[in-house]
């Protein structure tokens, strides 16, 4: 009889990145004891989730890892799984708190069905209703916290050029899905004074990979690799906006 495998899972794998410059190959050190162990019968199921930039981390780390993983692609949930997402544990826990349809259709339109946002933004509600504050939902104040919280951090990491080709990106109709350099040059050419080359795009792409922001997918084509990314850009935009206008 076959003993049972032992799952071992590591969440935000992605920042397991291999760096070669810097000396350091935890991705590729952690592969490389897995096949080791394997090899001697030792039955572990290794477990790795994070953003898509992990996948293509982890073919650069190794060749062959490609063959060792099943790779499962999570999607944001359905309207009514995010409905389900935020009243089930509510009614699980017998809270005497609950919100109403118009607020749960308010947290399902802001967070497009992610599954962090939905607990960022639920938490966030929750700690307010808990110190006496009146039963509204500050949206706009929790997605402040969020932006600071959460993707300001990353939009440091780009200097002010890559800034201004995310700014392309986050315009284009169809930026929550995908993209192209061509369609980056073509509207570059309307937007600003200083349009983007094909060659200059492919470049900053490849360092936008680099801090995990965009990847490539398997069409051949890019995305964003943080879900809502492009929403808090155009929130920038229109901050940068209004200080232009609070000068002028």
């Amino acid at each position: 009889m076959r003993s049972a495998e032992a799952p071992v899972a590591y969440d935000e794998a992605q920042n397991l990145a291999d760096h070669a410059k810097k000396e350091q190959f935890p991705l590729s050190l952690l592969l490389d004891v897995f096949q080791s162990v394997q090899r001697k019968g030792m039955r572990f199921l290794l477990v790795l989730t994070g953003l898509p930039t992990l996948f293509s981390q982890l073919v650069e780390a190794r060749t062959y890892s490609e063959r060792m993983f099943h790779s499962v692609f999570l999607r944001n949930l359905t309207k009514s799984e995010s409905r389900e997402a935020i009243v089930i544990p509510i009614a699980n826990s017998r809270c005497p708190f609950s919100f109403t349809d118009e607020s749960i259709e308010m947290i399902i339109e802001a967070t497009a069905g992610y599954p962090y946002f939905i607990q960022f933004i639920c938490r966030e509600v929750f700690d307010i209703w808990l110190q006496g504050e009146n039963r509204n939902i500050p949206l706009n104040e929790i997605i402040a916290k969020l932006d600071a919280d959460f993707f300001s951090g990353r939009w440091a990491k780009v200097t002010d050029r890559q800034r201004d080709l995310l700014k392309i990106v986050a315009r284009l109709d169809h930026c929550d899905s995908e993209f192209t350099v061509q369609e980056i040059v073509t509207a570059s050419a309307n937007q600003t004074a200083k349009s983007f080359t094909s060659s200059h795009v492919n470049q900053m792409l490849v360092a936008l990979q680099d801090v995990g922001l965009v990847y490539k997918n398997r069409h051949g084509k890019y995305s964003f690799a943080v879900p809502l990314l492009a929403q808090f850009i155009q929130r920038q935009v229109q901050c940068d906006s209004d200080k232009e206008a609070e000068w002028q």
